[in-house]
C-alpha cells in the first residue's frame, strides 16, 4: 500500500497557527491558502484540527471545509470539539470525509460505537495525544496535550479498536513542533497492538526522519505540520517583502522541503507513494 502523505493544518478561529508540543501557538496565514498550496503539490490528504473546540464546546470549521470541499480533491479529516451525532452529520454534509474524535472518546464511549454504526468505521478516527512519563509509560492526553486521562495508550487504543474506529492518529506531543524525529518504540507498540491503520504526528524535522519512520514501522500515513508550513513560508517570503513576524520565523530545524521534494525523495528510496 502507499504511504499516505498528511498535511495537518490546526486552525484557530481564522488563522492557520502552529507552536510547539501543542502550545505557544502563533498565526501563520489563511489555512485555505495553505490547503490550497498543498492540495497543488500532491498532498493524499488533509487534517484541520480545530485547536480551541474543545475549550468553546464546539467545532467552528464548516464555513472552512465548504470551500475547502469545492476547490481541493482529496479526503479531508476534521478534528476538534466534536460531541455530537448531529455535529458529525454536520460536519460530513459540509465536505469533510473523516472526522477525528479525542475528548469525547472518553466522556462519551458510546458517542464513537453509534457513529461508526451510523457513519461506518472508516468516517470515525480516533487521535490519541501522547505524553511519555517519567516511569517509562505512555499515557493519553487531551485539551492539546494539557489535560492528563490517567489512561495508558496500548489499552487505551485497544479499546478504540473495540468501539470500533477505522483509523488511529496518534500525536507525540513530546516531539511536536521540535523538528526532532519521531518516537519509534511509541509508533511500533501502538502499531503492533491494534489491527488497525495507525497515522503518525509530531516530529518530523527532514525527510530522513519520515524515511526512518516508514522503514522502521509498518505506519499508514505520516501528518506534517511544521516542516511543510515552515517550506511554504519561504518559498512567500521569497515574493512577499514583510517585516510582519509570520515571516521572519526561526527556521533552522526544519528541512525545506516540500511534498512533491519528500515524496521524490521517498520513491528514490524505494518507498510507495502516489506522486
Amino acid at each position: 500500500m502507499n504511504i499516505r502523505i498528511i498535511s495537518r493544518l490546526d486552525i484557530k478561529r481564522p488563522n492557520l497557527v502552529k507552536g510547539v508540543q501543542l502550545e505557544g501557538l502563533r498565526p501563520l496565514g489563511l489555512p485555505e491558502k495553505f490547503a490550497e498550496f498543498y492540495y497543488n503539490e500532491g498532498a493524499d490528504e488533509l487534517f484541520y484540527q480545530d485547536v480551541v473546540a474543545s475549550l468553546y464546546g464546539q467545532n467552528a470549521l464548516y464555513e472552512l471545509i465548504s470551500k475547502t470541499s469545492k476547490n481541493i480533491f482529496i479526503p479531508l479529516t476534521v478534528g476538534g470539539g466534536i460531541r455530537k451525532i448531529e455535529e458529525i452529520s454536520k460536519i460530513l454534509r459540509a465536505g469533510a470525509d473523516k472526522v477525528s474524535i479525542n475528548s469525547a472518546a472518553f466522556s462519551n464511549p458510546n458517542l464513537i460505537s453509534k457513529a461508526c454504526k451510523i457513519f461506518g468505521s472508516s468516517t470515525i478516527a480516533a487521535s490519541i495525544e501522547v505524553i511519555k512519563s517519567s516511569n517509562g509509560k505512555y499515557y493519553a492526553f487531551t485539551e492539546n496535550g494539557r489535560n492528563p486521562t490517567n489512561q495508558e495508550v496500548l489499552e487505551w487504543s485497544k479499546k478504540l479498536e473495540k468501539m470500533g474506529v477505522g483509523e488511529i492518529i496518534l500525536t507525540s506531543v513530546d516531539n511536536e513542533g521540535l523538528g526532532i524525529g519521531f518516537d519509534i518504540e511509541l509508533v511500533k507498540k501502538v502499531i503492533e497492538n491494534v489491527n488497525l491503520p495507525v497515522v503518525i504526528h509530531g516530529g518530523a524535522g527532514n525527510k530522513k526522519d519520515i524515511l526512518d519512520l516508514i522503514r522502521n514501522t509498518k505506519v499508514s500515513g505520516v501528518a506534517i505540520a511544521s516542516m511543510f508550513h515552515y517550506s511554504y513560508l519561504r518559498k512567500l517570503k521569497k515574493s512577499i517583502k514583510s517585516k510582519n513576524d509570520n515571516f521572519n520565523l526561526s527556521f533552522t530545524k526544519f528541512e525545506d522541503c516540500s511534498i512533491k521534494k519528500l515524496k521524490k525523495y521517498l520513491i528514490k528510496n524505494r518507498v510507495k507513494c502516489k506522486l
